[in-house]
């Protein structure tokens, strides 16, 4: 009876998560494309399992009868965790059909995927199929701007639920009236900025194949490569330095290029999100770059050169990398606390995000103020040049708070499971570097993680990956809501 009822909760947002996989089932359908341009035949049906499992599942689960009630948001951070996780298992077909690899390292690739992490499971990828590169790297340029976005987007009506689960997805834009036109202009940027990197890239000498999905994959901050050498392969150092501000466009919230496109200039220099993400970018390659050239005593210019792409690379939570990152501790450190914190919101990055981090510096200092004025005098909180009401002010900060605990706790109780499943021979902070690159969602390696890694290991990435992805509470919510329910009874 609970089973049922939880069932009919679900229920009540079926229609737009069916929609949403129905579009789903038809954009992945472009692979195709790749697949005959390469004569891939043999590829079609493990290719098509995908569209075809998508467009079927949209279609039943949007016959599912809604009732007459208003989702509640805790519904919808379910649906919308619940969606990326199934996402992630139907994107996984084609490794199991097409390469015949094991579901757990299929599932791991996928989520990998659609949470545009990067690690990577396959170590042939110099021999595998194009149209199964080109797979990887769609996942990750869907995921990173996000799937319940990308379906909103070719919605052509605006509603209560969908904005629900777009804000659930972890989107915070509000160009427009309506979601949907949101949806749209986001994605416009997207492409936008997506062909004229690769335009960028074709300059360094590189084919358009490799052009296209190296960008494809750094724009959405994900990290796949089409190489097992990954950017190494190519021994190019103008092209790593070329995609370091392909990295860092992808960290930047994209409703700030919309501004750029309306001429507003100052307004984007001026935001403090990319104040913020772009001294932190050169601090931190710098602190690491002089770490490895001083006390490491790397050459300068390869100092330099694994110092600021791997550095920026992990700030931005893209995870390419042109070194093994066998570092001493202390710039693998300054790498590990630039991925907890991430991009800004609204990017294609991950981590705890820039964002926050203001917010809960603002805090700080709205507290220490009060501190040293009589109780009778009002001190504002002040955010982006207004002040904020104090209940308002007061909650927003709890509930800023609450998220950057969850992610402390999220690294710290992965890091006791991966201790107690496969006990490391390496040092600690490499653990808790590879897991926190995983909750990033980065896919930066210092060692910890490898193709031959334990299954009980490749799931807990795999959790933390969605986990990560989805910033901890959608994934709380629908465990919670699965065992006790949902709290959903508000009448229209």
């Amino acid at each position: 009876m609970y089973g049922m009822k939880r069932l009919e909760h679900l229920g009540i947002i079926a229609h737009d998560m069916g929609m949403i996989f129905s579009f789903l089932g038809v954009i992945t359908l472009l692979p195709f494309v790749v697949l005959i341009i390469y004569r891939e035949w043999d590829m079609i049906v493990p290719m098509a399992t995908v569209p075809f499992t998508f467009v079927v599942l949209g279609l039943l689960i949007s016959k599912v009868p809604s009732g007459e009630h208003v989702p509640q948001i805790s519904v919808a951070l379910a649906a919308v965790a619940l969606t990326w996780f199934v996402s992630a298992v139907i994107g996984s077909f084609p490794f199991i059909v097409g390469l015949g690899m094991s579901p757990t390292d299929s599932i791991f690739e996928s989520m990998s995927g659609w949470t545009s992490t990067g690690f990577t499971v396959m170590t042939s990828l110099d021999t595998a199929p194009r149209v199964i590169l080109f797979w990887r790297s769609f996942m990750q340029w869907i995921g990173g701007m996000g799937v319940i976005a990308f379906g909103i987007a070719l919605m052509s009506h605006s509603s209560l639920i969908q904005f629900r689960l777009y804000r659930s997805e972890g989107r915070t834009e509000a160009l427009m009236p309506s979601i949907v036109s949101t949806g749209r202009r986001m994605w416009g940027i997207y492409v936008l900025l997506t062909a004229g990197f690769t335009i960028m890239i074709l300059l360094t000498g590189l084919p358009l194949w490799d052009a296209l999905n190296l960008v494809m994959t750094t724009i959405s901050t994900g990290g796949f490569s089409i190489h097992n050498q990954g950017v190494s392969y190519y021994q190019n150092g103008i092209l790593e330095m070329l995609l370091l501000p392909v990295m860092i466009a992808g960290a930047i919230p994209f409703k700030l290029y919309f501004f750029l496109y309306r001429r507003k200039v100052s307004r984007f220099w001026k935001d403090p999100a990319v104040r913020l993400i772009l001294a932190l970018a050169l601090i931190g390659s710098l602190a690491v770059s002089l770490n490895l050239y001083l006390l490491a005593e790397y050459p300068f210019k390869e100092a330099v050169r694994q110092g600021f792409f791997c550095t920026i690379s992990g700030f931005t939570c893209c995870g390419l990398q042109n070194s093994s990152l066998i570092w001493s501790p202390l710039p693998l450190l300054i790498v590990i606390m630039l991925m907890l914190i991430g991009g800004a919101s609204g990017s294609t990055a991950g981590g705890i995000k820039v964002n926050r981090i203001i917010l809960g510096y603002e805090g700080l200092i709205w507290w220490f103020r009060r501190f040293f004025v009589s109780s009778r005098v009002i001190v504002p909180f002040t955010h982006e040049g207004r002040n904020i009401p104090r209940k308002i002010s007061e909650l927003e900060l709890s509930k800023n708070i609450l998220i950057i605990t969850l992610w402390v706790l999220l690294i710290f109780v992965a890091t006791l499971i991966a201790l107690h499943i496969a006990p490391a021979v390496m040092s600690m902070h490499i653990v808790v570097f590879d897991l926190v690159s995983a909750a990033s969602n980065v896919g930066l390696s210092a060692g910890y993680f490898t193709p031959s890694a334990p299954l009980q290991i490749k799931w807990l990435f795999i959790l933390v990956m969605w986990i990560g992805r989805l910033e901890i509470i959608p994934v709380l919510i629908l465990f919670l809501g699965l065992f006790r329910g949902f709290d959903i009874r508000i009448p229209r």
